[in-house]
C-alpha cells in the first residue's frame, strides 16, 4: 500500500496524500511525526484520495499545533501563449496563495450559494441546487451535483475536482460546460466514485477520469 509523503518546503511542510492512504494509516503516521507538523502545512491530493484520509490529515495537523495552508488537488500544466499571459497567470497564482482556503466540513445542500476569494474544499457532497464560486479551485471529496465555478475572475489554471463531477454546469475562468439536455446526472453516478478533474485546455473544459 502506498503511504502519504511529508517534505519540507520554503514556506513550511507539504503533505501528499496518495491513492490507498486510509484514515488509520494517515493518523498513525502523523502521530509519529507530530513534532514536524507545528508549522504551516499544505495538503496535496494525488489521484483517487479517499475523503476520510483527507479529513484525518487535517485533524492530525490541527492536533499537532500546525496550521493548514492550502488543500490542493492534482495540478495540470497549460503553457501560456505569450509572456503577458504568463505574467498574468503568475500574478493570479500569487494572489490565490495569499487568499484563504475555505473548508466546508459538511455536505452542501440545495439553496446554498458560496463565494470565495481563494479555493474551497467540501468534505462531502454538493447537492443539486447548490452553487460554489471560487477564485481558485473547487475541491469536493464527494459527488459534485450542483453548479461550480472555479477560477472566477479569469484564473484559467484553476481546476474542479470531485468524486465524480455530475454537475449540470461547471465553469472555469470564462469557459463553461453543460451536461447534454435530457441526460441524468443521478444515473451517471450509479456505482461511480472515481475521481474526476476538470481543467482548461485550449480554452475548452476537459474532464479527466482517474
Amino acid at each position: 500500500m502506498k503511504s502519504m509523503k511529508l517534505r519540507g518546503t520554503h514556506g513550511g511542510l507539504n503533505l501528499l496524500l496518495e491513492p490507498g492512504d486510509t484514515a488509520h494509516n494517515v493518523s498513525r503516521t502523523l502521530e509519529n511525526q507530530a513534532a514536524q507538523l507545528a508549522t504551516s502545512v499544505t495538503i496535496e491530493i494525488s489521484g483517487d484520495t479517499h475523503p476520510d484520509a483527507l479529513e484525518a490529515a487535517m485533524q492530525g495537523v490541527r492536533a499537532a499545533g500546525g496550521t493548514l495552508g492550502r488543500v490542493r488537488a492534482p495540478r495540470v500544466t497549460v503553457n501560456a501563449s505569450t509572456s503577458t499571459d504568463a505574467d498574468q497567470a503568475r500574478a493570479q497564482a500569487q494572489a490565490l496563495l495569499e487568499a484563504q482556503t475555505v473548508i466546508l466540513a459538511h455536505t452542501v445542500r440545495a439553496g446554498f450559494r458560496g463565494e470565495y476569494k481563494g479555493s474551497v474544499v467540501v468534505l462531502g457532497d454538493v447537492n443539486p441546487g447548490a452553487e460554489l464560486i471560487a477564485g481558485g479551485d473547487v475541491i469536493v471529496t464527494g459527488a459534485l451535483r450542483g453548479v461550480a465555478h472555479a477560477g472566477y475572475g479569469g484564473y484559467e489554471n484553476a481546476i474542479v475536482w470531485a468524486r465524480p463531477i455530475a454537475s449540470p454546469q461547471i465553469r472555469i475562468g470564462d469557459a463553461m460546460a453543460r451536461s447534454p439536455e435530457g441526460s441524468s446526472n443521478m444515473r451517471r453516478m450509479e456505482g461511480n466514485e472515481r475521481t474526476e478533474r476538470a481543467y482548461l485546455k485550449g480554452g475548452m473544459i476537459v474532464i479527466d477520469t482517474k
